[in-house]
């Protein structure tokens, strides 16, 4: 292991003897059976390559803990295989899940291609989420080890599934680096000609959750296949090269970081791992450590362009941002930072993002308002994929036909993908998968206009949906742990706009009569109240910013709450 100056990336210099190249036998275990123009698609692959033709290049680095470590693209494989066989050792066999629960480390990184080297499914865990939360995560998934960093076991309580858990210190001593280092003993040197190759390219490669309007996270699975393809996709469309450097800003645990872990390999860029968002650590990084490339949502742009050490930069970066559109104040404060913000739009049914706004060259004539307006939309479809459409939402339950709405930028519909980067199905959920993929595309449930050009706007969701600081929370998990409180009758949640985090959950309760005399002269303190008790049940991005107390919630004749009446109402506010 190198270890170096934190900030002295850019002039990295491998220092330990490279790693022999993949052994060839293993590249021709892909094509046994198949003829000689196919082989399967599997993002695992691309580690193998890069080891091969750039071994002594910087591939990860981990600067700013206690104990540095960088490392090149050969040594990475070698860790890469190790972990490989460690997890085989351990009983992992094909199509297990192994979860995943620490911030952006070197682990989640190894683990992005170890897992499927043992052909297992990675199933990478939120670190803000709650106890429970992780626990019914881990059930469902039905996975068979946990790797988990350690400031994080709190998340696991007493588990009964196996675990791993690393101290990210990339030393001897530490449990994950044994787990390693056990591995590169049973493979008896062996190499990658001891491990079986997927055959199938089409099988699980990641199971991610995502927050539904059932209140219950959805097990997202994608395949080999797309995940290949996502990532060469993002590649493309981000521009990202051998010469890049990447900084992990988005957490990998999300959607599998866009697919990123596999496409700046695949590019043979370099890539930088923080454990956390640290604004001045990102501006120590663009300004001395080479950084090209970021990913985030607006709020952690927001938080960039506005902390102390922002400045003009010596060169360009390029920021890709996803989770709400950049207003026209937030593109104007990158670009005089020098900061290229790149506007895509996707879910994590669809590898994360699967549109890009792209820019046009006769926006360079346009005003900051007017290109800001263009760059907020949701753009059209990756190359690695097929056309997005914007269908007529269905009359009825039993109207399945799938209508184009006219390029006219006003007419409203759902906004459905297919093709190659559209998610495998809903982990043992069969008729959410169903209804997911009727007509043979997948529903988005996001509602947009299809403008003349052929580009997307979203214009509203469909689903309850509050999208906060690029972390999707269910409204109806939040009412109902917001219902656990002893004084709540009823409540309904809806999503407000907030300036830092894009929206915020407000909350409208009805008090139950024993307990409404008590609060009747103190609705703040009451506020207060339900808010700590959100915060002791629900991960932060959830908990509700206001709280309003009322009388009567709206509803029709059937008794259902009419949110669109309260988003009316928050729209005033």
């Amino acid at each position: 292991m190198h270890v170096a100056n934190a900030f002295d990336i850019a002039g990295f210099q491998p220092t330990l003897e490279s790693i022999p190249p993949p052994n060839v036998n293993y590249q021709q275990k892909t094509a046994l059976g198949l003829p000689p123009n196919a082989h399967p698609l599997n993002p695992f692959h691309f580690i193998l390559r890069a080891a091969s033709v750039y071994p002594d290049k910087l591939a990860l680095a981990h600067p700013d803990v206690k104990h540095p470590a960088f490392y090149t693209y050969g040594v990475w494989a070698q860790r890469i295989q190790n972990l490989a066989y460690a997890l085989i050792q351990v009983g992992i066999r094909p199509g297990d899940r192994v979860a995943v629960i620490t911030p952006n480390s070197p682990m989640i990184a190894d683990a992005h291609f170890g897992v499927l080297a043992a052909r297992a499914i990675i199933t990478p865990v939120n670190t803000r989420l709650t106890p429970p939360e992780v626990s019914y995560i881990l059930e469902h998934s039905g996975s068979k080890l946990i790797l988990i960093d350690r400031d994080f076991t709190h998340l696991i309580g007493n588990t009964n599934i196996p675990t791993i858990v690393c101290h990210d210190t990339g030393r001897a001593g530490d449990p994950y680096e044994g787990f390693l280092s056990a591995g590169r003993e049973f493979s008896a040197e062996k190499g990658w000609a001891g491990l079986d190759v997927e055959p199938d390219e089409n099988t699980g490669a990641v199971l991610c959750y995502t927050s539904g309007t059932t209140g219950r996270p959805k097990g997202v699975l994608t395949a080999l296949r797309g995940s290949y393809l996502a990532a060469i996709g993002n590649a493309v469309e981000g521009q990202i090269s051998r010469e890049s450097t990447y900084l992990w800003v988005l957490p990998m645990f999300h959607a599998a970081g866009w697919t990123y872990p596999w496409t700046n390999v695949f590019a043979c860029a370099t890539q930088i791992t923080m454990r956390s968002v640290d604004y001045p650590l990102i501006w120590k990084h663009f300004l001395n450590s080479g950084v090209t490339h970021y990913c985030g949502a607006p709020t952690v742009q927001i938080g960039i362009v506005n902390d102390p050490a922002a400045r003009p930069l010596p060169h360009t970066i390029s920021a890709v941002v996803a989770g709400a559109a950049p207003t026209a104040q937030l593109i104007g404060q990158l670009e005089q930072r020098g900061i290229k913000p790149v506007h895509v739009y996707g879910l994590t049914e669809t590898y994360g993002p699967c549109t890009r706004c792209y820019d046009q060259p006769h926006w360079k004539t346009l005003t900051l308002e007017q290109r800001a307006k263009l760059m907020a939309r949701q753009g059209q479809s990756f190359a690695t994929a097929q056309e997005a459409r914007v269908v007529y939402l269905p009359e009825n339950d039993d109207d399945q036909e799938l209508r184009d709405v006219p390029k006219d930028g006003r007419t409203v519909g759902e906004i459905l993908m297919r093709g190659n980067i559209v998610m495998k199905e809903y982990f043992r959920d069969p008729e959410a998968t169903r209804k997911a993929f009727q007509g043979g595309h997948f529903h988005s449930g996001d509602l947009a206009v299809w403008h003349p050009d052929g580009v997307i706007q979203i214009v509203d969701r469909s689903k309850d949906l509050i999208i906060s600081g690029g972390e999707n929370a269910s409204s109806l998990a939040i009412e109902q742990e917001l219902s656990s409180h002893p004084h709540v009758l009823e409540v309904s949640v809806v999503g407000r706009a907030h300036t830092k985090w894009g929206e915020r959950p407000m909350a409208f309760v009805i008090l139950r009569q024993e307990h409404a005399s008590k609060w009747k002269d103190n609705h703040d303190g009451f506020a207060a109240e339900l808010i700590r008790h959100a915060r002791t049940r629900l991960p932060g991005f959830a908990c509700p910013e206001w709280v309003q107390v009322v009388v009567e919630l709206p509803k029709t004749s059937t008794g259902k709450i009419l949110k669109t009446n309260l988003r009316k109402i928050v729209a005033k506010l």
